[in-house]
């Protein structure tokens, strides 16, 4: 069965850069069934696919974070349906996510509030007669006191959460 392993960010990548200072980061590795998919084809898929208890999560978080003036993000799974990888740029909105760069064998999206910076990786390696396989590392810079207790709570979820999303790209 192919399910997500806890691995290191991947060196050489854009988000290995960013880990210097983090307060959080992990990273999840999976093999695409889909070898043919972008980065961000595979993180689209993913989000497609998202478990309904994630998105139940979501909700929660949203409702919760709104009583300290946070913002609301939606859903993981809020796509537009009918967009693909090639439909998005530097800046638009990818679900919760801005798409702040894009490359074939790496995305970075993320999230800049008051209260923290969170920016996710999705990289693909492609070894010559390997299968692709699809790294996804979230990186937290906590901003002040309420992004340090904003991540108490968030820091056990995401390591149920991440690899949950991930198996859609192993499918």
């Amino acid at each position: 069965m192919n399910t997500p392993t806890a691995v290191t960010p991947p060196a050489g990548s854009r988000i290995a850069q960013r880990l210097e200072g983090a307060s959080f980061h992990d990273a999840w590795a999976i093999d695409a069934a889909d070898p043919s998919l972008s980065a961000l084809g595979q993180f689209l898929k993913s989000a497609r696919a998202t478990p309904r208890w994630v998105d139940a999560c979501m909700r929660l978080r949203n409702r919760a974070v709104q009583l300290v003036g946070l913002k609301d993000l939606g859903g993981l799974s809020g796509i537009h349906p009918g967009h693909t990888d090639a439909d998005y740029r530097p800046g638009d909105r990818v679900g919760i996510f801005t798409l702040f760069e894009q490359a074939p064998d790496e995305v970075l999206l993320g999230d800049r509030d008051k209260h923290l910076d969170v920016v996710v990786s999705v990289h693909c390696a492609r070894p010559v007669g390997q299968p692709v396989r699809v790294t996804v590392t979230t990186v937290v810079h906590t901003k002040n006191l309420l992004g340090r207790l904003y991540m108490l709570p968030v820091k056990p979820m995401h390591k149920l959460i991440a690899p949950s999303v991930l198996r859609a790209i192993g499918a």
